[in-house]
């Protein structure tokens, strides 16, 4: 029908999944960003446009919503919405965070989800995809506070996920106190003791190296795309937005392999370290400050006197090798990319979900940056969530080094499979085509082989 005419078929999809959701740019654009990519593909397979695949895969299982009630420390009733959006179950069953931000909206989980999918597939572990949460902001609430308006979430929630249905983890605003409050009411209810939640405490099922394993998982996808261009960590100068525990990870590793990180950053502007962010007692500190739940990085800089704060700002302006950013959605614009372009930066790791703009992204490929998009490089977080999936089923607990080196497996293995699907001509590897392909094949297959379910 198209006979290779990817723009046309691009273009026709689109326009059918704006017209049935109109209203959801999150989504659009992270459906578009796959399409593109997955369009020659799919021309050259015409099974799965035949069998209708993305039509599917753009379409959750099941979105379910809710009301979750709860009262304050004043005695004040308060009402927020409560989501889940259970994707796609084709390799298993649905996996992925809850995050609680005010901006928590349909369109946003559904972008995440749609990632998700993608991103689990990747892992090479068996699990679909999902995501969820509310727009229920945690910050500057009690523990009594959060841990109600927990249990009344996990109440509507616990009816619809299980250990071989729906495993969530944390996300944005979802640590390990609230994985706390949300696991115990689901046991309350339940009466049973499950891998249902992932991200717990190490003492009552949890996996060590989970808070660190997205940070962790994105350097190691790093340490590979340098390697296959003869180069090594040890030396570069990095930037990093953020301050939470993915971007602690990532400072962490990247520190144990060589290079020098010279900023976070927070809603309030950016910290320029010139020392760098490698000493243990700054790399607690970054804990101390977001366990304050007060979302500043400036004591940073009031603690550091070498350290300069820029308020307002964001770190892209800072002269480095690398960038990373951690925070959040489409934090990196296009006018970001032409200055670590401009400045010399050779390595754009996105490590928050889609923290770069389309416009961003496409800007790094024409210039055959090496940019790592965020389903590949932040899929650790997930893979160390789908190991302690593993060690839960089999009533066992693996020690730091285990996890450590089955996280470093699976994120070489991601790199190989990227490089598979996205290798050119020439030799220059489209990361963003590698990861959408390769994610996208074992789900399409997966559902082929399921019949029209």
């Amino acid at each position: 029908m198209y006979q290779n005419n990817t723009e046309q078929f691009v273009e026709d999809f689109m326009e059918y999944v704006k017209a049935r959701d109109p209203h959801q740019k999150e989504f659009h654009q992270a459906v578009h960003e796959v399409v593109e990519s997955l369009a020659p593909f799919l021309l050259s397979n015409p099974r799965y446009i035949k069998a209708k695949i993305l039509e599917r895969m753009v379409e959750p299982e099941r979105v379910i919503t809710f009301r979750v009630p709860w009262v304050d420390d004043r005695g004040n009733v308060h009402v927020n919405r409560g989501y889940r959006i259970e994707m796609n179950s084709a390799i298993g069953p649905y996996k992925g965070g809850l995050r609680f931000h005010p901006t928590v909206n349909l369109a946003t989980l559904k972008f995440l989800a749609f990632e998700q999918v993608l991103k689990n597939s990747l892992t090479s572990l068996p699990m679909g995809g999902g995501k969820g949460g509310s727009d229920f902001d945690p910050k500057n609430k009690s523990d009594n506070e959060v841990m109600r308006f927990c249990q009344s979430f996990m109440t509507e929630l616990q009816r619809h996920i299980g250990p071989n249905t729906d495993v969530p983890a944390g996300d944005i605003g979802v640590g390990g106190r609230e994985i706390g409050y949300l696991f115990g009411q689901y046991k309350r209810l339940r009466n049973e003791f499950t891998g249902v939640l992932t991200g717990k405490g190490i003492g009552w099922g949890g996996s060590l190296i989970r808070p660190e394993a997205t940070g962790f998982g994105s350097v190691y996808f790093a340490e590979e795309m340098m390697k296959l261009s003869g180069d090594t960590m040890e030396g570069k100068t990095v930037s990093v937005s953020g301050f939470g525990n993915v971007s602690w990870g990532v400072v962490t590793k990247a520190s144990q392999l060589g290079a020098k990180v010279v900023t976070i950053s927070g809603p309030d502007g950016y910290i320029y370290d010139p020392d760098g962010i490698a000493t243990q007692e700054k790399l607690d500190y970054i804990l101390e400050l977001r366990a304050s739940n007060n979302d500043v990085v400036q004591p940073y800089a009031e603690r550091y006197p070498n350290a300069v704060f820029h308020p307002g700002e964001k770190p892209w302006v800072v002269k480095v090798d690398m960038a990373f950013p951690c925070a959040i959605q489409n934090e990196l614009d296009i006018e970001d990319a032409e200055i670590l372009i401009a400045n010399g930066c050779k390595y754009v790791v996105e490590t928050s979900n889609m923290g770069c703009t389309e416009s961003a992204v496409t800007h790094f490929l024409e210039k055959k940056i090496f940019f790592a998009p965020g389903k590949a490089a932040n899929a650790g977080g997930v893979a160390v969530s789908g190991l302690e999936m593993t060690q839960n089923s089999m009533r066992l607990a693996w020690g730091r080094e285990e996890v450590d080196q089955r996280l470093h497996v699976i994120m070489q293995n991601i790199h190989e499979m990227c490089v598979k699907y996205g290798r050119k001509e020439d030799g220059w590897v489209n990361y963003v085509s590698g990861a959408n392909i390769g994610g996208f094949v074992k789900v399409a297959d997966a559902m082929i082989a399921q019949g029209y379910v």
